[in-house]
């Protein structure tokens, strides 16, 4: 079987060091190009081909990278003929031309229960949402987000998702989804599995958070909400409130917290311009 791999951050690194330990070895990755970085503006790899570049030689001179500018370059990826792709958080949606490309499909690696939570980002929306479970889908690709049918679906087991942080269950999702991928590539790849079109009338869609969604008022906003704000849009976009200091507003962020008998518990915050600091009571 040939395939190629599309992901970019960390969340698509576990994905394929999953594959390339169980011996599914990708002909190509594709990922995002270089980008410049920190204040100097230093070009840096995106994760999945810094992970690519620690990789034993012998793995190394079998994958093909591919870092296309722009999604219309897409349709150029080297190699093949190819049996299948997947993706698992890449950044561009894929053209119809290269969905067209392999054989047996593209299978998407989603950190949701499809059709809940379609789009950027479910996991925040997942916490956000105040879901009672969480759980990794994967799906045949098609034009639509996220929107093919159903391959197969785990739920997370063993976190209490009602406490849990973005990092957390990022982390958790990640490990599910390549465990989950290479326990059904297999049934995949010799046609033994029934595919589940998803439910419409279910489906839920999420957004691109900004600075904006990220701010909170201590005085105004339900506590449980900023809770779940606090453990879903750290550390980005990074939740944050305005205090009145010496007769003028200063931002503070709220880099962690709790939430006991109905009342936010501020635990870890910093000032613009100071150190974080421990909130002792």
């Amino acid at each position: 079987m040939r395939f190629a791999f599309f992901g970019t951050p960390a969340f698509a690194v576990t994905i394929l060091e999953k594959l390339i330990a169980n011996d599914f070895i990708p002909e190509t990755v594709v990922t995002n190009p270089d980008r410049p970085v920190g204040r100097r503006k230093t070009l840096a790899p995106p994760p999945v081909k810094h992970t690519l570049m620690e990789q034993d030689e012998s793995i190394r001179e079998r994958i093909r990278l591919f870092q296309p500018e722009h999604k219309n370059e897409l349709p150029l990826i080297p190699g093949g003929p190819y049996d299948f792709f997947i993706v698992a958080a890449y950044g561009f949606i894929l053209p119809k031309e290269l969905l067209s490309l392999p054989r047996l499909g593209t299978i998407g690696v989603h950190p949701s229960l499809l059709p809940c939570h379609r789009g950027a980002s479910p996991i925040q929306s997942t916490i956000l949402a105040g879901d009672r479970e969480a759980g990794v889908s994967l799906f045949l690709v098609d034009e639509d987000v996220d929107h093919g049918p159903v391959i197969a679906h785990e739920i997370l087991d063993g976190y209490d998702i009602s406490s849990i942080t973005y990092r957390e269950l990022h982390d958790a999702l990640a490990e599910l989804g390549g465990d989950l991928l290479v326990r059904t590539l297999p049934g995949f790849i010799e046609g033994n599995i029934i595919l589940e079109p998803q439910d419409e009338s279910k489906a839920t869609f999420t957004k691109k958070f900004t600075t904006d969604d990220a701010r909170v008022d201590l005085e105004k906003d339900e506590p449980e909400m900023i809770w779940r704000k606090v453990r879903a849009l750290n550390p980005e976009p990074g939740v944050f409130t305005l205090i009145s200091s010496k007769g003028e507003l200063r931002r503070m962020k709220i880099l962690d917290a709790d939430f006991r008998d109905g009342k936010l518990v501020l635990r870890r915050t910093q000032m613009e311009g100071e150190l974080p600091k421990e909130v002792t009571r």
